[in-house]
């Protein structure tokens, strides 16, 4: 591992054009002919966000308590890192089966597939988080430094999903039922992680919400938003150590099983 996993990211290096062009494609192919165009990368969040808002006025007004409106701000920040990790996973699966042409016809390193899915994804995130700053305005959220924190959970995210996104990729090519059971998991994971709620309301079980590295990143972020707090180091650095050692254990896998991807295709 440690002597094929350098040389492997090298290659992807040297293939970097291509991994850029086939982002592009993506990208294009997902708002090719559509009315609204690149809006949806906007609309498909705040859908998400407006059900939190509903969510978080019921859990509320149950309590006899009103909303925070910082809680608004957090669970924006919230929505939109799980919003990129569930599209992306979604494209990544399919991406080796969608471009089985590709993979019998020319060499090039399989891991871009993926990779430049996850990439189109982060567009969408980042067309998305034009409306961080507009809500922060509103409800007039209280910017601290502890907001210098946002981009490395941010990074966490990322590569902890392009290590799920490698590993289901590959397991796809070989078992077909993948998708569908991701698609399982993804439907019903949005309830299991704290994007609309905050894990310490749920007592003991908050702590089972975290083991989750998605669910205690968000967390995190919502410790920075709400609270004007740094993350808590311990669940910083279990983040931490998750997200890379699933980003080099999908990498590992992927470039492991990489040679049999042509015939199994």
């Amino acid at each position: 591992m440690k002597i094929l996993l350098p040389k492997s990211l090298r290659e992807i290096l040297h293939y970097r054009d291509l991994w850029w062009m086939l982002t592009l494609r993506d990208i294009r192919i997902r708002y090719k002919q559509a009315i609204m165009g690149f809006l949806w990368a906007l609309f498909m969040p705040i859908v998400a966000i407006f059900a939190g808002i509903l969510i978080k006025k019921a859990m509320a007004f149950m309590a006899g308590q009103a909303m925070d409106e910082k809680a608004i701000v957090a669970m924006t920040f919230k929505v939109l890192p799980w919003t990129f990790f569930a599209s992306s996973i979604r494209f990544a699966v399919q991406s080796l089966v969608g471009n089985s042409s590709l993979i019998t016809k020319i060499y090039f390193p399989r891991a871009v597939l993926p990779l430049s899915a996850v990439s189109a994804c982060f567009f969408d995130f980042l067309i998305a988080a034009l409306i961080l700053p507009v809500l922060i305005v509103i409800f007039r959220a209280p910017v601290n430094l502890y907001y210098l924190y946002l981009p490395y959970l941010i990074l966490l995210v990322v590569l902890f999903t392009l290590g799920v996104g490698l590993l289901l990729s590959a397991a796809n090519l070989f078992y077909r039922d993948v998708k569908y059971i991701v698609e399982i998991i993804l439907m019903f994971g949005i309830f299991f992680t704290p994007v609309f709620y905050d894990a310490n309301s749920l007592g003991k079980f908050g702590t089972i919400m975290r083991l989750n590295p998605i669910g205690s990143i968000l967390e995190s972020i919502n410790q920075v938003i709400s609270f004007n707090q740094p993350p808590d180091s311990g669940w910083l650095s279990y983040a931490s150590v998750c997200s890379l050692g699933m980003f080099l254990l999908g990498f590992y896998f992927f470039h492991k099983f990489e040679p049999a991807f042509a015939e199994n295709i």
